[in-house]
């Protein structure tokens, strides 16, 4: 039995397992299986994979996409520069890191991409911003970083005037704010301010319509949450698995 996973903490919320089964299933994959792993602490990883000897590879989701950077044998040139991974292939015991979140919310971001759009404000710095940030940087779209607790150079929610969001059409929400269960929850920023042409990206999935997203339509903005963004990341991921 191919044995496939994914670590993080907490799992409730996770989109992986019913996707890789339903995969599994319907391309006659019998031989594979995909499991949560729900670890409390980046430290008990070693004892996860001592556990479990014929894992091939492993996702990696909210909150250890950069913890899990020390414990890699080596690592894609993305992850080297996004110092984020959501990806792992074991390879005679070793660790090797990739980040598919970076292709998948390329691709996803240009479906609804306009001319226009050439500033954004990313909401949050986890590990699933520097993936965003990677993109933004290679399509030429200048960006500022948002957070509840800004470091020099980036700003607080406070800072979101109707004129900064003006200038910024572009906003991608990389926080878990809104997600399942906590689904009343959303950045502070004034909405009231959006119009035709923002565009609100949210990597949250579950709801599908985050209030967040909700406050964004109904002000007219162009919405899109994360799902297709998850499907990309997990084929890739797929792909990395099964490539010699």
């Amino acid at each position: 039995m191919r044995q496939f996973g994914l670590i993080g903490y907490p799992l409730s919320h996770s989109f992986s397992k019913k996707y890789f089964t339903d995969k599994f299933e319907k391309e006659g994959w019998g031989n594979c299986s995909y499991d949560n792993y729900s670890l409390a602490s980046i430290s008990e990883l070693p004892e996860m994979l001592k556990r479990n000897p014929s894992l091939e590879g492993f996702n990696i989701t909210i909150p250890y996409k950069e913890q899990v950077i020390p414990f890699l044998s080596s690592a894609s040139e993305v992850v080297q520069q996004v110092k984020a991974c959501n990806c792992i292939k074991i390879e005679e015991g070793r660790l090797v890191g990739f980040n598919t979140d970076v292709t998948g919310f390329e691709l996803s971001l240009k479906e609804k991409l306009s001319a226009h759009h050439q500033q954004a404000l990313i909401l949050g710095t986890g590990g699933a911003a520097k993936a965003v940030e990677f993109v933004l940087k290679k399509m030429g779209i200048h960006y500022r970083y948002v957070s509840r607790n800004p470091v020099a150079g980036n700003l607080s929610y406070e800072d979101i005037t109707p004129a900064l969001l003006a200038a910024y059409p572009l906003i991608i929400n990389t926080t878990p704010l809104g997600m399942y269960p906590n689904v009343q929850a959303f950045p502070p920023l004034p909405y009231q301010s959006l119009g035709s042409n923002h565009y609100l990206f949210d990597l949250v999935y579950n709801p599908s319509k985050t209030v967040f997203l909700q406050k964004g339509e109904e002000q007219g903005a162009v919405i899109k949450n994360g799902q297709d963004m998850l499907v990309i990341q997990a084929e890739e991921s797929w792909h990395i698995w099964n490539k010699a």
